[in-house]
């Protein structure tokens, strides 16, 4: 008899135990009656079900995250561009979730990337590559989000948010584009450096232009000076000989005298009694007498 109570105790407690079940906050609970969904918004805690006649499946209710591979897309310019994406999603509706993937989250991964892959391509396909880089970025997410939040509600997910990681053109269009883009600035750089160079000649000429002017000014204004201090001195000169001829022609044979000597070198074979030495002599006499005299 203890035998027997204590395996009716054992399966009680195993009936009770396989009559519960715990949904947490982070899952959403489906409830299966022989394979049909019996219901679906349950909430956490703790529940109860009927042993082999009830199933529960639970779904991971947080954020999930798709990063899809890197796909090749063409603008409307016809240029490839490689785009680096990814996709934040929940389940939103665990019954359509499992009707339409069986509650398979790989195959709800594959839908849900061909969804965004087909919205970036119908995008993408609309801009001009300088758009889809930088000046519509923005309105590319925003359209992307919206469209395939549409279009996952079959699928009982939400799309949350879209974004895109990287847009990298390919090797053999970068190195293209990086030609053209040297070859761009070399022009700008070559236009800039004729830009300086004719400013610097214009610069240099009026430079020049100005100083010939400034130093033909200050030749003119000598040579007016020149003259005029010429003309004074010889009208000083003319005025102070006037009154003395002999001392005129004292002082002129003084400045020949000191012109000729002027270098120890100089050799000039001439008659001692020549016109030349006349105030030589004279000196010489003058000064003998005077000397006689003291």
């Amino acid at each position: 008899m203890k035998q027997l109570a204590a395996i009716i105790a054992i399966a009680l407690v195993a009936l009770a135990w396989s009559s519960m079940y715990r949904v947490s906050q982070t899952e959403l609970a489906l409830k299966f009656r022989f394979g049909e969904i019996v219901e679906k918004d349950i909430q956490p805690g703790l529940h109860f079900k009927l042993p082999v006649v009830n199933k529960i499946r639970t779904f991971d209710k947080r954020i999930l995250t798709l990063d899809a591979e890197p796909e090749r897309f063409l603008t409307s310019e016809k240029k490839d561009v490689i785009v680096d994406s990814f996709v934040k999603w929940r389940i939103s509706d665990p019954s359509a979730f499992y009707i339409a993937t069986h509650g398979d989250e790989f195959s709800a991964r594959q839908r849900l990337s061909q969804i965004i892959k087909d919205g970036l391509r119908a995008e993408f396909a609309k801009r001009t590559l300088r758009e889809v880089v930088t000046d519509q970025r923005g309105e590319i997410m925003t359209i992307l989000r919206k469209s395939a939040d549409k279009n996952t509600d079959e699928l009982g997910i939400s799309i949350v948010d879209v974004r895109v990681k990287r847009i990298d053109l390919p090797e053999e269009v970068s190195e293209s584009v990086f030609q053209r883009m040297r070859a761009e600035r070399s022009r700008v750089a070559n236009e800039l450096r004729a830009e300086g160079r004719e400013q610097s000649e214009r610069i240099r000429a009026e430079a020049e232009k100005k100083r010939t002017v400034i130093l033909a000014e200050a030749y003119r204004d000598a040579q007016g000076f020149r003259g005029e201090g010429d003309a004074k001195a010889t009208s000083i000169y003319a005025e102070a000989f006037s009154d003395d001829p002999e001392f005129y022609s004292f002082s002129r044979s003084l400045e020949a005298y000191r012109k000729t000597f002027k270098d120890r070198s100089d050799l000039f074979v001439l008659d001692p009694n020549s016109d030349f030495f006349d105030y030589f002599n004279e000196g010489a006499g003058e000064f003998k007498s005077g000397a006689g005299k003291n």
